[in-house]
């Protein structure tokens, strides 16, 4: 199934694991073909980087994205959410360079956006409520 996305924007705040910084993240619905995207909300004219492996610059305790001077680091979690979940279409809005650690995992990425709603979404025994 392609072109997933969620029905309604919803908002995750923590700290950043390398940074110590509080960040918000909130993802939005997107169209058909937009794909994942991550928006510095932060940064002047607010950049919007495709989640795409021509944009790692760096691999190391974490993945980094950039595009000019603006980047985005530690995106594996949000990216293992959204893939089992099978969202291709999303806008992610962040207020730091760095995806919140939370609790170390993908699950709390999962519960999110599982309250978002899921756009034309079958649901499976292993995503059921």
């Amino acid at each position: 199934m392609k072109q997933q996305t969620i029905q309604h924007p919803v908002t995750l705040k923590g700290v950043g694991l390398h940074t110590g910084n509080t960040v918000t993240l909130t993802f939005h619905p997107a169209p058909a073909d937009h794909g994942i995207k991550f928006q510095r909300i932060d940064l002047k004219d607010h950049p919007v980087l495709s989640a795409d492996v021509s944009r790692v610059v760096n691999t190391q305790r974490g993945t980094t994205i950039k595009l000019g001077e603006a980047q985005v680091s530690t995106i594996e979690h949000v990216l293992s959410a959204l893939a089992g979940l099978r969202i291709d279409n999303v806008l992610i809005s962040l207020d730091g360079p760095e995806v919140p650690i939370l609790d170390g995992s993908a699950m709390p990425f999962v519960s999110a956006l599982r309250k978002a709603g899921l756009n034309n979404w079958k649901s499976t025994a292993i995503f059921s409520k």
